[in-house]
């Protein structure tokens, strides 16, 4: 740990090997990267004396580099904040969080995913911010209303709130066009099986996403139905046997890899997934995850919306910064995340590591002085479907994280043969139904 007013010494991550989020291909368009509210410039709060605030985050040694770069930026402006940082890999990440929250002893400000923003704000972990927004001490004012929605838990707000990658050289190479934004997802079918006709079997158009719940959503989305309904799912096993055959047909015209592939997939790691190591000439993932691609390959990636409409997609967070509950400083918690979201310097230090900025005008602002291409195609893509994107639904609610691994393992099991599709639509249904009760 390490005061983050002086330049950190160069470190690897505390403790676990470098891994992103688990279960993020066929996510949505990443909209923002950062979370929270935020308070005006000029209305700090008031200390008697020094604070040290503690701070923990999951990701790679980049992140750290840009997040303790932000943090330093808020302590050159307040000289009586400092900050005691700690992270690490994802694995083990929520497992010691649970853990400080078990001894009352949560870190007073934390990066959280969707997966258990719902648990953590009914479970009176999570600070609630909507004081702060509602006397204007937290301005959301910059953010897209749905987004700020998004970071809502039973109405208090506790937080504020992807893309298709494709192999262009490959395509190019096999005289392929190159997916578009739009197209539906039966036609996004059609042309990986194509993509592997003219690959003679050798490359396969797509990664299989059928245990990805982002993915489904977004296609339950197009049809006018939602991954849940307040505390219970939003579909039944008929639609779910209808996810499944898509992909079973897509199989079944070679347009997606072996499961044994697939399922080396399905951890989420840039350096595993398969439009990088050369098996599909398509990969889903988060839109901020893009440069991390583009390093891992000599190929030209680019990209595109997820298939359906672009309705069918909401402005989301990747990630989002929280205030523990029991923090002694929940003022300075809030101000310290208004200065993360709305600070021009801060936005410019952090760049596009957890997705472009949730605060429209710095996103312009940091686009125009990207310098990596990859970054530069992930904020067009924002732009370009920011005006099409429709409303947000809430947060996924307690039980989502078992959900999400009920839906792996019951694709894994299609996928692999050793159930049928209707069976394994009407058992994951039961059980998540029960997770969620639960």
């Amino acid at each position: 740990m390490r005061d983050a007013r002086t330049p950190p010494p160069r470190t690897g991550p505390d403790p676990g090997r470098r891994r992103l989020l688990g279960a993020l291909l066929g996510a949505p368009l990443a909209a923002t990267g950062l979370a929270g509210c935020g308070g005006r410039e000029d209305d700090r709060p008031v200390e008697d004396g020094p604070v040290e605030l503690s701070v923990f985050w999951y990701g790679t040694a980049a992140r750290a580099e840009t997040t303790e770069k932000a943090l330093r930026l808020y302590s050159s402006r307040n000289n009586l904040v400092s900050f005691r940082v700690t992270w690490q890999g994802l694995p083990g990440y929520y497992d010691r969080l649970a853990t400080q929250a078990a001894g009352g002893n949560v870190p007073d400000l934390i990066q959280v995913d969707d997966t258990v923003l719902a648990e953590y704000a009914r479970r009176e972990i999570l600070l609630d911010l909507g004081g702060y927004v509602t006397d204007e001490r937290l301005n959301l004012r910059g953010l897209p209303p749905e987004l700020a929605r998004y970071g809502e838990v039973d109405g208090r707000t506790v937080a504020v709130a992807a893309a298709l990658v494709y192999n262009r050289s490959l395509l190019r190479r096999l005289g392929v066009a190159e997916p578009r934004t739009g197209m539906s997802w039966p036609a996004y079918v059609d042309w990986a099986a194509r993509v592997t006709r003219a690959a003679d079997g050798r490359v396969a158009g797509t990664m299989d996403p059928s245990g990805d719940h982002r993915a489904l959503w977004l296609w339950l989305r197009s049809g006018g139905t939602e991954l849940y309904q307040g505390r219970q799912l939003g579909f039944g096993a008929t639609e779910l046997v209808d996810w499944f055959e898509l992909w079973q047909n897509a199989r079944a015209r070679r347009a997606t890899p072996s499961a044994a592939l697939v399922d080396q997939a399905d951890g989420g790691e840039p350096g595993r997934q398969l439009v990088v190591t050369g098996h599909t000439a398509t990969s889903f993932a988060w839109a901020h995850q893009f440069p991390e691609f583009r390093r891992q390959t000599r190929d030209e990636l680019a990209l595109v919306a997820f298939p359906g409409p672009p309705a069918a997609q909401w402005p989301r967070a990747s990630m989002y910064w929280a205030g523990f509950r029991g923090t002694r400083h929940p003022a300075l918690v809030a101000d310290v995340i208004q200065f993360l979201t709305n600070n021009m310097d801060a936005g410019l230090a952090l760049g596009h590591e957890r997705g472009v900025s949730p605060n429209l005008a710095i996103r312009r602002y940091v686009r125009e002085s990207l310098a990596d291409p990859g970054q530069q195609a992930a904020a067009a893509l924002a732009e370009t479907v920011a005006d099409q994107l429709g409303p947000a639904p809430g947060p996924p609610p307690k039980g989502h994280a078992r959900v999400r691994a009920l839906l792996v393992e019951t694709a894994e099991g299609v996928r692999s043969g050793r159930a049928g599709t209707r069976a394994a639509a009407t058992r994951f249904v039961a059980q998540a139904e029960a997770a969620l009760a639960s």
